[in-house]
């Protein structure tokens, strides 16, 4: 199962073994007391969390000289965790899904996602260009929210518009 980095824990705060807590993820919900992490060969449950100044206390570490121990691990979920935790809006979509599709337009295929980069609050989708195209470069990208008019996580199909001139042009 494909870990999925979810957060990267701070230094510590105050007195009682709580962390700062610096975000990866879209869906802060996902943490709660009682839910458990991997962590770098270890599992931290949430004991509390205080949503106002991004700080979580984990259980078994109640002081600072323990919590120290925990700066810069990076938190991970794992795909069905992320499916059971999160609820998902409308034309909202976990990037491992999309991840792996087809990128059509024109009825063309051309490539399949391989990953998703966000720069400046914008997900730029990185697409491995279909070798029955003939273009010199292997990849390309394109902003998801300006392009995509279709997404079929079913089919693993993305249908966009607008982005063979991209290709084209890169």
């Amino acid at each position: 199962m494909n870990k999925i980095p979810i957060a990267k824990i701070g230094k510590t705060y105050g007195v009682k073994g709580w962390v700062k807590i610096h975000l990866l993820t879209d869906f802060p919900e996902q943490f709660k007391a009682g839910v458990s992490f991997e962590a770098d060969k270890t599992t931290l449950t949430i004991e509390h969390i205080n949503r106002k100044n991004n700080t979580i206390k984990f259980e078994g570490y109640n002081n600072p000289e323990d919590a120290k121990k925990l700066t810069n691990r990076i938190l991970y979920s794992n795909e069905n965790q992320s499916k059971e935790n999160i609820k998902l809006k409308k034309d909202e979509w976990f990037w491992f899904d999309i991840i792996g599709c087809e990128v059509i337009e024109d009825d063309k295929v051309l490539g399949i996602i391989d990953d998703i980069n966000r720069i400046n609050d914008i997900d730029y989708v990185v697409v491995n260009i279909n070798e029955n195209l003939n273009y010199k470069q292997k990849r390309f990208l394109f902003d998801f929210k300006r392009h995509v008019i279709d997404v079929d996580i079913e089919n693993k199909k993305i249908t966009t518009k607008d982005t063979l001139p991209i290709l084209e042009a890169s």
